[in-house]
């Protein structure tokens, strides 16, 4: 029996794949489950529709990813800092921070998008990468001045 998977099934396919397999196997376990439908000429045809609805969401996305990205790029934080002997701040600059500059800049991001592998605890400039999509990533130029 041929069937149009609707979830990904182990050892079997992903969603969206037609596959083949035994009656029972379709019957008794994928069609009764929601896993599968009977790839029939209808089921087909809504098939293609959907994922072509899929595919331009997905455009739509990384085109505004993309918009996003280009923003950030043209963008420089500079964020000012009490800081002690050696240049070493009192606290630290954290995504949270990060993501309040870009709030404040026009661009909403999710503190979790912004790669931040430990909280910057020193004067200078570094390079911060936001995960503005799974496919884009950019960095952001971060600079940390001395308060006073």
């Amino acid at each position: 029996m041929e069937l149009i998977l609707k979830q990904p099934v182990e050892k079997l396919g992903n969603i969206g794949e037609r596959v083949k397999v035994s009656n029972g196997y379709a019957r008794n376990y994928l069609i009764p489950k929601g896993l599968a439908i009977e790839a029939t000429k209808q089921n087909i045809a809504a098939l293609e529709r959907e994922q072509n609805l899929i595919e331009q969401r997905k455009k739509k996305k990384l085109m505004s990813a993309e918009k996003i990205a280009n923003k950030i790029r043209s963008l420089s934080c500079v964020l000012k800092r009490q800081a002690g002997e050696q240049d070493k701040l009192f606290g630290s600059v954290t995504s949270i921070d990060i993501a309040d500059f870009l709030k404040g800049q026009g661009v909403e991001i999710d503190r979790k998008k912004i790669q931040l592998e430990e909280p910057i605890r020193t004067l200078g400039t570094q390079r911060v990468p936001i995960k503005v999509h799974p496919d884009i990533t950019v960095e952001l130029k971060v600079k940390i001045q001395k308060e006073g």
